[in-house]
């Protein structure tokens, strides 16, 4: 995880119960003395990181090590998206693809619209980056249509959700099939063949009970302040110009993914030019920069908007979402700071050796060490370590039933996210939710992604083991 040294004094029980009693102090913090999240996060990770042995010297560059690690992947894609957004919303731009969506598929399916087109573009692009995107468009369909958030905008993030963790091109599938041996296209097939029925259950009709249940109003976080000189960005651009700006960005992550998976099959060369260049306009924050900048071209400049109303509209996209980001950095500190306790190389260690059923195993390694530490790709790749040995020196084992074992571990490592994950504190801060009611909605629906998802995984296995 770290070139730093650190001081352990504890064993797996001695990790397991300060990890718990830091998710507990983390809870009480929040919910009841009413702690800033950022503050608590804070506060939190620097009593794990001394209860674990970290030495006085290297307690702050372990902090650091998993804040900045967040803010790295995380800063750019909100600050981008919220510009991206900000003008979709401002400028009218979302109503009219508002309008759009529910004029094809009516009043009725508007949150079934947004689902699809989130399960689209979660196919190239991460759950993040996504998910801030298609933020606009979702709250602009639950204001005109009424009723709680959740109804729309849960099935579209559970859709960017099973995506992310179910179907290559995403790193942790990826990474998983490399350490597997299983086959890339198979598992995109079979991917997808656990991905949407595991999104159709645990997204949108939990989400429409959600919905239901949870009568959450629609954040005002993307709007523009009411007789604001932003009111003069508005120009009801065309449909056309819309769609181009939603799925630019969608097509130039494909360049970087798509080529990726062309080298895997030996199709190219990473080390030819012409592909290094082609996967650089692909990386996430290179794609929504250069949509950002066509975004300020076709919103404004093209539409007679001064240079000065363009420079305001994307800078006040900034002040709202910078405690998200911030937010989303503590939290990445506190999953770091489990990270490098060790915590999850030794529950691991400790099921490894039940010997339990390699599918099972790995499903539950991987629920463990996600909930224990909160990264879904560091859970899903040390699962995938462990049974390596297993898997690969077991010839009895076909191809469909080492991708099934490989979309079992997926499952696992997407279960019961929570406060250690940073993908939590998105969802809460931009749903505008306090941690009590996320915990009842995300929470419990990343355990039933999880949950359906290994259902689904062992039922391919089980088919596969009979043929």
């Amino acid at each position: 995880m770290t070139d730093l040294e650190l001081n352990w004094t504890l064993g797996t029980p001695g990790l397991l119960l300060v990890a718990v009693a830091a998710i507990a102090l983390l809870l009480v913090l929040i919910m009841k003395f009413r702690i800033h999240a950022f503050l608590a996060l804070i506060t939190v990770s620097v009593l794990t990181a001394i209860a674990t042995g970290v030495a006085a010297a290297d307690l702050v560059p372990t902090l650091l090590s998993g804040f900045s690690s967040t803010l790295g992947s995380v800063a750019l894609l909100v600050g981008l998206g919220a510009m991206l957004g900000r003008m979709l919303e401002v400028s009218g731009g979302a109503e009219v693809l508002t309008n759009a969506l529910i004029n094809k598929f009516g009043q009725k399916r508007a949150s079934l619209a947004l689902s699809v087109a989130s399960l689209l573009f979660g196919f190239p692009i991460f759950f993040d980056a996504g998910l801030v995107v298609m933020l606009p468009i979702i709250f602009t369909v639950a204001r005109r249509m009424g009723g709680s958030l959740l109804t729309y905008a849960f099935p579209a993030a559970a859709a960017f959700s099973v995506m992310h963790i179910f179907v290559p091109p995403h790193p942790g599938p990826v990474a998983a099939t490399g350490l597997l041996g299983a086959d890339v296209g198979l598992v995109l097939i079979f991917g997808l063949l656990v991905a949407i029925p595991t999104w159709y259950l645990t997204g949108y009709l939990f989400g429409h009970f959600l919905g239901r249940k949870f009568n959450i109003p629609v954040p005002t976080i993307l709007d523009a302040p009411k007789g604001s000189a932003e009111s003069e960005f508005r120009s009801s651009p065309s449909l056309g110009t819309i769609i181009t700006l939603l799925v630019l960005p969608f097509i130039l992550i494909f360049l970087n993914t798509g080529l990726n998976m062309a080298a895997a099959a030996e199709l190219v060369s990473l080390e030819d030019t012409w592909v290094q260049v082609l996967r650089t306009f692909g990386e996430t924050p290179i794609a929504l920069l250069i949509t950002v900048f066509l975004a300020m071209w076709l919103l404004g400049r093209r539409q007679g908007k001064k240079g000065t109303l363009i420079e305001t509209v994307v800078d006040s996209a900034l002040g709202p979402v910078c405690s998200i980001i911030l937010i989303t950095g503590a939290g990445g500190m506190f999953g770091g700071v489990l990270r490098a306790s060790g915590i999850g190389n030794a529950i691991a260690d400790s099921l490894d050796a039940i010997g339990l059923p390699v599918i099972v195993a790995g499903f539950v390694i991987a629920a463990i060490v996600r909930m224990a530490q909160g990264s879904a790709t560091v859970a899903l790749t040390t699962a995938a370590a462990l049974v390596q040995p297993v898997v690969l020196d077991n010839p009895d084992f076909n191809a469909v039933q080492t991708v099934a074992i490989v979309l079992a571990l997926a499952a696992g490592s997407v279960f019961a996210g929570h406060v250690n994950d940073s993908g939590f504190w998105l969802v809460s801060r931009f749903f505008q939710m306090d941690t009590k009611t996320t915990l009842k909605t995300w929470t419990v629906g990343q355990a039933l992604i999880g949950a359906v998802g290994f259902i689904l995984a062992l039922a391919i296995y089980l088919v596969a083991s009979s043929v």
